[in-house]
């Protein structure tokens, strides 16, 4: 084959081109091997055997965060090093492959508008549902208003860990950035709560999961507030007022930056009640005070929208610095 083009194919700029047209057109691979999943089961599995040897505090947590980081990134690079010895293109897709795998804004999109439709048929049953399909929360009490709201939410909130946050650290480290940052966002999401049985054992998952979503939320939040420009019914302006004013009020180091920003891109306010196992977990409202509290199938369109805007924006910057800086990813 052409040097070149193979220097094409093989360059970051056209790999993220790969990755995000895969995620766009055909959404996340489901299948039971899926990387996510498998990092999942593997954590379970690290953690059920630290626990029996009797490390459930704090050295366990950073032995399990250790463990996970190392064993996956030796077996994705094994697996490529692997490939690329038969053949460059059989280990080009592998990490392609894994790369449109860690990406999330294709089915965060598709999910959105399975609310919306329900909404727009006023079923209020099958709402609820699709809305639980996105949100960790409890629906047995929500409107459907409340089920926009939290859609538009949960849009906002996974914004950054399933979109910005693996480009900013592709950008950096290739698909191996984009790995490392998983495997700790997934970490987080298992066992890094603040309860009896976490409070220790997930220390370090959480915390850093807040230091590698640091620049990721702030970048975001800059991202949607621009890309509210592009819009009429949206306003940039109120989206950057509103992140900056607001980002602090979750309990969320970083969440905080996306969710406020989005209540101030569609001017409505975001959060206030949620409960949790029956319980109510958070009553903090995001937005100005006189804004109205629930959300429409307009504003999941709209978020959308914002979201997909704001994707490409943050895509195509990093493809035009990675052609023209001169700045390669360091395992790239």
């Amino acid at each position: 084959m052409n040097v070149d083009l193979v220097e094409l194919l093989t360059h970051p700029a056209f790999m993220l081109l790969m990755i995000l047209g895969l995620d766009l057109i055909f959404g996340d691979p489901v299948y039971r091997f899926h990387p996510v999943r498998m990092i999942g089961s593997l954590i379970s599995w690290h953690e059920a055997g630290l626990r029996h040897s009797g490390l459930n505090g704090k050295f366990g947590g950073v032995l399990l965060s250790l463990l996970l980081i190392l064993s996956t990134l030796l077996f994705s690079m094994g697996i490529f090093k692997f490939l690329e010895y038969f053949h460059w293109s059989l280990s080009w897709v592998w990490y392609v492959f894994l790369g449109w795998s860690f990406l999330a804004l294709g089915d965060l999109l598709k999910h959105a508008r399975q609310v919306a439709a329900a909404m727009e048929k006023e079923d209020l049953s099958l709402s609820k549902v699709t809305v639980g399909k996105l949100v960790g929360r409890d629906t047995n009490l929500m409107d459907l208003p409340a089920c926009g709201r939290a859609t538009v939410e949960s849009v906002g909130e996974n914004f950054n860990d399933g979109v910005i946050a693996p480009i900013f650290y592709f950008c950096l480290f290739g698909i191996p950035g984009i790995l490392v940052y998983k495997v700790v966002n997934t970490l987080d999401s298992m066992v890094g709560y603040r309860n009896e049985q976490y409070q220790d054992f997930g220390w370090c998952s959480a915390k850093l999961d807040d230091l590698m979503s640091f620049m990721p939320a702030r970048i975001s939040w800059l991202f949607l507030s621009g890309a509210a420009v592009f819009y009429p019914q949206l306003s940039g302006s109120n989206a950057l007022k509103v992140g900056w004013r607001d980002h602090f009020k979750l309990p969320s180091f970083n969440a905080g930056w996306c969710e406020a920003t989005v209540a101030g891109a569609l001017k409505i306010k975001l959060c206030g009640p949620i409960w949790r196992d029956g319980r109510l977990a958070q009553n903090v409202w995001l937005g100005r005070q006189g804004d109205r509290e629930g959300a429409t199938v307009k504003d999941i369109k709209l978020v959308n929208s914002l979201a997909l805007t704001s994707s490409l924006i943050g895509s195509g910057f990093t493809m035009v610095m990675l052609c023209y800086s001169g700045f390669l990813p360091f395992f790239s």
